[in-house]
């Protein structure tokens, strides 16, 4: 009755139509996007059959014994039908450990899709975690606003108010390079010594792919860009990929104009404003001043758990119906 099948190129069709009519799937599964960083990371997807008809998928790739879903994503872990029911997913999670352990794969780790990333509740394979002695390995917190229920602190609302003052200017744009080269590299390489996760060509190439999903926004002042943000829109969420001012961002109050603007007219309509993490080191630490002002917003905290299942124990699952 279930069976599995590894992804190859011509189930692409039949991948991206189950992501889209999925309940916890993103674009940023769809297989153009697993694919633009395809040299860096071995595919290990999975598709999962019940009767011959697409149930859950799962992004993944592989490193020596172990799975990953995904390493090359923010998150990852099975993406279910819609309608699917605890027991189907019960016999997809105990399917895909007993695949890999009978591959020689000793465990898988997955870092899970947030809440608000889903279209209905989805916490069937939170329990299956438990029931595997699943090991939490790493937890973020990222800062979320409910979108309707607003509360600014009074540093934010000044802040905007220069940037009303200022008379700047937000703009959306379809060329990232100015905010790419003038504004996100220098700052990163200055404060942290570190790139962005995604170079101009490969943030380029994906908003050609997926132009409604990646939109840029870039504030100037007299038609100099001063600051910008990078968002990644799915159906309940508006995420913050990038955010970024130059050195007068705190005088001009560059972002605090721009996030007003952002939240309160051009994603009014989502149910989520997802300013993502401010979590360092692998998540043991807190920037506690990026967070103080993604807070200033009204943003409050949720959790991203990351897991590691030894695949051995998909025997833990074989007695739990009664």
């Amino acid at each position: 009755m279930f069976s599995i099948a590894l992804y190859k190129s011509d189930l692409k069709s039949q991948w991206d139509n189950f992501i889209n009519e999925s309940k916890n799937g993103t674009f940023l599964f769809y297989r153009d996007f697993l694919e633009y960083h395809k040299d860096r990371f071995e595919d290990y997807s999975i598709l999962f059959y019940k009767n011959e008809k697409t149930i859950a998928v799962l992004p993944a790739n592989k490193l020596e014994d172990v799975i990953y879903s995904h390493k090359g994503l923010t998150y990852g872990g099975l993406v279910l039908k819609n309608d699917i029911k605890f027991s189907d997913v019960l016999e997809v999670f105990k399917l895909l450990l007993s695949h890999l352990h009978d591959n020689n794969f000793a465990s898988i780790i997955i870092k899970e899709i947030p809440e608000i990333y889903n279209t209905s509740p989805s916490d069937e394979v939170k329990y299956l975690l438990h029931k595997t002695n699943a090991d939490l390995i790493r937890r973020d917190i990222l800062s979320v606003i409910k979108t309707g229920k607003i509360s600014y602190s009074r540093d934010r609302i000044q802040g905007n108010k220069r940037g009303i003052k200022f008379n700047l200017d937000v703009r959306e744009v379809t060329d990232f390079k100015e905010f790419w080269n003038t504004i996100l590299i220098p700052n990163l390489e200055s404060k942290h010594n570190i790139s962005p996760v995604h170079s101009l060509e490969e943030i380029s190439k994906l908003n050609s792919l997926f132009p409604e999903n990646i939109r840029q926004f870039n504030v100037y002042l007299e038609d100099r860009i001063v600051a910008g943000a990078t968002i990644f829109e799915t159906k309940t969420t508006a995420h913050v990929q990038y955010i970024s001012g130059n050195k007068e961002k705190n005088k001009l109050g560059s972002l605090d104009y721009l996030f007003t603007h952002l939240i309160e007219e051009v994603f009014s309509n989502k149910e989520y404003f997802d300013f993502g993490i401010s979590n360092e080191n692998n998540g043991k630490n807190i920037n506690e001043g990026l967070l103080y002002w993604k807070e200033g917003f009204g943003a409050r905290s949720i959790t991203q758990d990351f897991y590691e299942i030894k695949t051995s124990n998909y025997k833990n699952l074989d007695d739990i119906m009664i």
